[in-house]
């Protein structure tokens, strides 16, 4: 089981421009539409939509792909 993180937790993960950072906004614990695609996700493996820290980028991803970051970090 990955790491459950919270709305406002700052995270980083690797896409592939290299490491990225972000704030949660939005916890999913059911399957949802995410651009146009049904992503699994329940209570037990959520998955979390984050906004980049540089662009407005939206990515959504699994807990286990994620750090969570100090505060103050970015």
């Amino acid at each position: 089981m990955s790491e459950h993180f919270t709305v406002g937790d700052h995270v980083s993960w690797n896409s592939e421009a290299g490491r990225v950072s972000g704030t949660i906004t939005k916890v999913h614990t059911r399957d949802f539409d995410y651009k146009g695609h049904t992503r699994r996700a329940s209570e037990d493996e959520p998955q979390y939509e984050i906004t980049s820290d540089k662009t407005d980028h939206v990515a959504a991803h699994k807990g286990s792909v994620l750090t969570k970051l100090s505060d103050g970090g970015g």
